[in-house]
């Protein structure tokens, strides 16, 4: 009897081939213009999400039916069923008019809360999800960072990933993490670098070595020593530069163009590429033994659409950093979370500034209706992308109530965020609320 092969994902977690041990169920990712990343189990085989059923956790999001939607993994893939809820409830965009079934079910919308499905969260239960600066860590990025933190260790690094997935932050992370965090950090892009000069940029030049060499001159390697360089896009580099770099690896010495000697230098190496560069040495572009040289340590950074639980978390973060007064609305996470940004966090973070000055024209909502119409989906695709049913607008500033403010806040002890939640507005909106009308949230009366 064959046994089943052990692999270890990019959490640390040990699964078998076919998942035989995955846990299914859902993942709360949003509601009422909060960020959230809170794991539910399917319990024997399906869940039911609304206001007050379900375990662990209570959403006070008032558009939510007590009992709204009930979930369930079949033979067949995923079934949503809605449970004749007050105000529906939408499956990757589309309303819910009967109960679907498939294997590619991804979003739900009830109410203002969303959730997204996974055939397994056990990830998500043994791994929280960490927002510290820079990054947002949901469970495969917290991987990824993990194995930056152990390769700092070895001196070098190589890093692949899509266009847009935070390379050159993954650089940085390597070089904090390494024996030398306060020494200088150097990044070149080489597929900027003009042909004929990567030579002397990257590795110097005396005196007279060329025409208009008036001065010796320090190279980006010589630049970083103490510290650390990073090539992105490496397999751009010309063949001559490639031997070379080669062999500074090798004896970490650095000849300068027109020089004869060798120069030690004291720096950690770290390379990045979209490419798959055993491709480009099959092309006969990349010499083959300058690749074994620099593919390890190796980490390969997911691309959005295999982490989509982050994104109302790295939305939320680009809107603060514009505005602390910008809330995201319910349509514009669930079109994030449905669009496959081939551009990723990069192109995310570009639209949604875009979005956010747009937005700021007309007030402090910024919703699906700002978003570039084909932002986040490929170039000169003819696809078009998801736009989610409408969905109700949230309450205004304007239109609370002072009675209903005051009995808010005493059910909830004075707990603003606890009675924003209830009030169904946002707690910046709430807290701006209390100043104008100088109520004290914990005595409102």
């Amino acid at each position: 009897m064959n046994r089943p092969t052990e692999t270890i994902d990019e959490s640390g977690s040990r699964q078998d081939e076919g998942d035989a041990g995955a846990i299914p169920g859902v993942i709360v990712v949003f509601s009422k213009g909060e960020p959230l990343q809170a794991p539910l189990r399917l319990e024997n085989g399906e869940i039911t999400l609304g206001r007050r059923s379900m375990p662990g956790i209570q959403l006070s999001d008032h558009r939510m039916s007590r009992s709204h939607v009930r979930i369930a993994r079949t033979s067949s893939g995923w079934r949503v069923e809605d449970l004749d809820s007050r105000n529906g409830t939408a499956v990757d965009g589309q309303r819910l008019m009967a109960a679907r079934e498939g294997e590619e079910l991804g979003v739900v919308r009830a109410g203002d809360t969303l959730f997204v499905l996974r055939e397994d969260i056990r990830p998500f239960e043994e791994h929280p999800l960490d927002l510290g600066e820079p990054w947002v860590l949901g469970p495969k990025m917290r991987g990824v960072l993990d194995a930056i933190r152990r390769s700092a260790a070895f001196g070098s690094l190589h890093i692949t990933g899509e266009t847009g997935t935070g390379k050159e932050l993954a650089a940085r992370s390597f070089h904090t993490f390494g024996p030398t965090p306060n020494g200088p950090f150097v990044a070149v892009n080489c597929a900027t670098i003009p042909e004929g000069v990567a030579d002397r940029l990257l590795f110097g030049a005396r005196k007279g070595a060329f025409s208009g060499a008036t001065a010796d001159a320090g190279g980006y390697v010589q630049e970083a020593d103490g510290g650390t360089l990073f090539l992105d896009e490496v397999g751009e580099l010309d063949a001559a530069v490639q031997a070379k770099l080669l062999r500074f690896l090798e004896t970490r010495e650095v000849v300068p163009l027109g020089d004869s000697r060798a120069k030690k230098v004291d720096v950690r190496v770290c390379s990045a590429t979209h490419h798959d560069l055993r491709k480009v040495v099959r092309a006969g572009k990349f010499r083959e033994d300058l690749l074994y040289r620099i593919a390890r340590p190796h980490v390969s950074l997911p691309p959005l659409r295999e982490r989509i639980e982050d994104v109302p978390h790295l939305i939320d973060r680009k809107l603060r950093s514009i505005d602390e007064r910008l809330i995201a609305h319910v349509s514009l996470v669930e079109a994030c979370l449905l669009r496959p940004w081939p551009g990723n966090v990069r192109e995310l973070s570009m639209e949604l500034q875009e979005s956010a000055t747009a937005a700021l024209r007309d007030g402090e909502v910024v919703r699906e209706s700002h978003l570039g119409r084909t932002a986040g989906t490929p170039a000169g695709s003819s696809v078009k992308p998801v736009i989610p049913a409408a969905a109700e607008e949230p309450v205004r500033e304007a239109d609370l109530d002072r009675a209903v403010v005051i009995e808010a806040l005493k059910r909830c002890d004075g707990r603003v965020a606890t009675a924003a939640r209830e009030l169904g507005v946002h707690r910046n909106q709430l807290r701006r609320w209390l100043e104008k009308h100088k109520l004290d949230p914990k005595a409102p009366a």
